[in-house]
């Protein structure tokens, strides 16, 4: 059974956990001075969203299963580090322009800081998404009447996926529901947010202890593969910081996966949220953007994650080991 640790607080959160340490978040409101630079894609998406989706909305309640873009456009440079690829899109208009991958069938499993958030905005842009949490779906009334999600459970929130998203701690990953992925889409991709925080939370994990990046770990107890993205990203800026394709200093999010088509689908999932991406290899190589490395908790562009995955030790601190 998944319960809920009530001493945990309330916070800004990496892949909707309360321990990214990196730095302070700035104040910040949704809204970019006309005068100085472009629009956000949250402001141009207020043009079509359903009502009240518009609203500069809070900080989610915490996971529930726990768990400068600035001048004109301009097509960003070539990465300096060739190791890592990332996603350079065209612009064709003074705004750039946001790429709409088509509608899909999305299921976000943990309704917390980074479910809740991906679930405003991912219902803003048009997407089918059904969410679940450990407390049942009776407890998502607020959430789905804000976004027009489908409050389910965790197995109902993958049948006939196209992309799930899971994003719960780790040390709640064995305990959700035997088979809840079989029912997905063919091809499904399968995103994993989560991240290892043995002495705030998790416990020890052996195998993550003895160097099993942390997703392989999750993929190897859900049996499917996934494409760990997320896990680095404060919430609130999943909601305000996002802008349109080209966008001078547009933040970037590092991507790893083993499968090339699941992963492209999660990269243009992001570039569509307002976000460059970088591919950052495979699961194997996903040690790269874990708690404690350069680039987690980073909100710089495609150069700056480039640079901050390149250096990246394998080697796991005393503050993130059990």
């Amino acid at each position: 059974m998944w319960t809920r640790r009530p001493e945990w607080t309330r916070g800004d959160r990496c892949g909707g956990t309360s321990f990214p340490v990196r730095c302070e978040r700035p104040t910040r409101t949704l809204k970019w001075p006309t005068a100085n630079g472009p629009p956000s894609v949250r402001a141009i998406e207020s043009a079509f969203q359903r009502p009240g989706a518009d609203r500069i909305f809070p900080r989610g309640e915490r996971n529930s299963f726990s768990g400068s873009g600035v001048g004109e456009a301009t097509e960003p440079p070539p990465s300096a580090h060739p190791r890592f690829s990332p996603l350079l899109p065209p612009s064709s208009n003074p705004l750039g322009k946001l790429r709409k991958v088509g509608s899909m069938k999305i299921g976000i499993i943990g309704a917390g800081n980074i479910g809740g958030n991906l679930t405003r905005r991912l219902t803003a842009l048009g997407h089918e998404v059904a969410v679940a949490n450990s407390r049942g779906p009776h407890t998502l009334t607020a959430l789905a009447e804000e976004t027009g999600a489908k409050p389910v459970t965790a197995s109902d929130a993958a049948k006939g996926a196209q992309v799930v998203v899971v994003t719960v701690p780790l040390k709640a990953v064995p305990d959700l529901p035997v088979g809840f992925l079989d029912g997905v889409a063919e091809g499904a991709a399968v995103i994993d947010t989560g991240n290892y925080y043995p002495q705030q939370r998790d416990g020890r994990i052996a195998a993550i202890e003895d160097g099993l990046p942390e997703s392989r770990w999750t993929e190897q107890q859900i049996g499917h593969p996934v494409i760990k993205a997320f896990n680095g990203t404060y919430a609130q800026d999943i909601l305000d910081r996002g802008h349109p394709q080209g966008t001078r200093g547009r933040q970037a999010l590092p991507v790893a996966g083993d499968d090339p088509r699941a992963k492209q689908v999660v990269r243009d999932l992001i570039d569509e949220l307002g976000f460059d991406t970088v591919d950052s290899g495979g699961l194997d190589d996903s040690w790269r953007q874990q708690p404690g490395t350069p680039v987690y908790g980073s909100r710089g562009d495609v150069d700056d994650i480039a640079k901050a995955l390149a250096e990246a030790s394998p080697e796991r601190t005393a503050e993130w080991r059990a």
